[in-house]
């Protein structure tokens, strides 16, 4: 007979210390959630006390809408445009630095520094660079003869400009959790495959590679959530050309806080939280599902 669970004074200790924490975060977090969930299905504003049911016409309208195609566009491009740079780069930088070189530490500092820098200081120098007139790359461009760019007026080189800034900013973090999990592959692992003449370039790639796949996972999902969540260094670099009839740089988020609180309509906003909600979900789904997997395979292999 299996004997029953019961509590013990450490369980309740635990349960009262952590209610408190957990009803905070239920409030802040799914609270929020289940209301804007419901808020997108009426024709709800800030202004007329009359919010009438309308059921998923917000969404139907939201997806007829050419700023919300253009803001969906520009932040997928931005989200997937980081991935690919950031998450590569990293790799490559905390392999470096796990080989072993002078003055590490400095380095590991050097690469976080822009990720514990406030996001607005750090957009405003970026806008001041990337000036059209005055800026720093513009006059860098000019010692090869390349005329000045308009890189915050321009749709595609504003978009880039979005990324390189974005990609600077979060390289240090991703680098940090590549060396947490290299620090941790043991050096059997190498010594073995050097046996075997795997060395250099073919012990990162079917040594190093294979072991990190669960945190390659993490940090390309992470990535691409922080990605379609962008809003600070877009409005901070193209605020005086987000109303533009041209949506340079547009993303959800900004099309988001545009709609609710510029021409309220907070139903259609909603929606436009919900289709956000709803992709970070599938981006999170998939990472634990790629995970999963591979922590049953390996589980297989060693059966």
């Amino acid at each position: 007979m299996k004997k029953k669970f019961r509590l013990n004074s450490s369980h309740w200790f635990c349960i009262i210390g952590l209610a408190p924490i957990i009803a905070l975060y239920a409030y802040l977090r799914f609270i929020p959630i289940v209301k804007t969930m419901y808020i997108s299905l009426f024709e709800w504003d800030l202004i007329s006390t009359n919010k009438p049911f309308v059921g998923l016409d917000n969404f139907v309208t939201l997806f007829q809408s050419e700023p919300f195609l253009m803001a969906l566009k520009n932040t997928t491009i931005i989200a997937f445009g980081i991935l690919i740079f950031a998450v590569p780069g990293s790799l490559i930088i905390a392999s470096m630095l796990h080989k072993g070189v002078r003055f590490k530490a400095w380095y590991e500092a050097l690469y976080f520094l822009p990720v514990i820098t406030p996001m607005v200081p750090v957009a405003v120098t970026w806008k001041w660079m990337l000036d059209s007139q005055h800026g720093l790359f513009n006059y860098f461009l000019s010692f090869f003869g390349v005329p000045p760019q308009a890189w915050l007026f321009d749709p595609v080189l504003a978009v880039v400009s979005v990324i390189m800034m974005t990609v600077w900013k979060t390289i240090g973090y991703n680098m940090i959790i590549f060396l947490v999990g290299m620090t941790g592959i043991s050096k059997e692992y190498y010594e073995a495959a050097a046996l075997d003449g795997a060395t250099g370039v073919k012990g990162f790639r079917y040594i190093t590679l294979p072991l990190l796949k669960p945190i390659t996972v993490f940090v390309s999902i992470i990535t691409l959530i922080h990605g379609y969540n962008v809003f600070s260094q877009i409005y901070i670099l193209a605020s005086d050309i987000q109303g533009s009839p041209g949506y340079v740089v547009r993303v959800l988020v900004y099309d988001m806080i545009e709609n609710a609180f510029r021409y309220y309509k907070m139903g259609y906003a909603s929606a436009e939280a919900v289709v956000l909600f709803l992709i970070v979900l599938v981006l999170t789904l998939a990472q634990l599902w790629l995970a999963k997997d591979n922590t049953t395979s390996r589980k297989g292999a060693k059966r």
